[in-house]
């Protein structure tokens, strides 16, 4: 043990940075653990939305939503969240997948959904970007155009 101590004192640079090494290698999985919500894949999120019958919240901003969207995904900003969560009163006894541009802002909104009592919260991991790289299809916002000659 008195070699410890005098290695230590001796090289105190190293010492310090196998400290910040083995921290930065055990914090991450209890972070996760501790935050209440797990993150998905694409595929488990279209599992979860197909067979336990998940609710895939969106929080882009309007134009990247209307950009193009996954299907059947409820739209509400991370700005409008906290007024608009009443919309969500339904789900709370569903998977909720929360997904945005790249996987940061939903992070915070699953956090905001489990203060809220919501328990299935997921974090769809790497966002819609993950999503189009998966090779899921996305479709695009707007309201459908009239065609000539069809009843209103």
């Amino acid at each position: 043990m008195p070699q410890l101590f005098e290695f230590v004192s001796n090289h105190w640079d190293l010492f310090l940075a196998l400290v910040i090494i083995v921290a930065m290698l055990v914090f991450p999985p209890i972070n996760r653990r501790l935050k209440g919500y797990k993150e998905v894949e694409p595929n488990e999120a279209v599992g979860l939305m197909n067979h336990q019958d998940a609710v895939l919240l969106d929080v882009r901003e309007n134009s990247e939503y209307a950009e193009g969207h996954i299907q059947n995904s409820v739209h509400i900003p991370l700005s409008a969240l906290d007024k608009q969560m009443a919309q969500l009163e339904s789900a709370r006894g569903k998977p909720v997948v929360i997904g945005c541009r790249s996987g940061h802002r939903s992070a915070r909104a699953c956090g905001m959904l489990r203060k809220a009592g919501f328990e299935q919260v997921y974090n769809l991991r790497g966002g819609v970007m993950a999503w189009q790289s998966a090779g899921l299809p996305l479709t695009k916002g707007g309201k459908k155009k009239k065609r000539k000659g069809t009843p209103a």
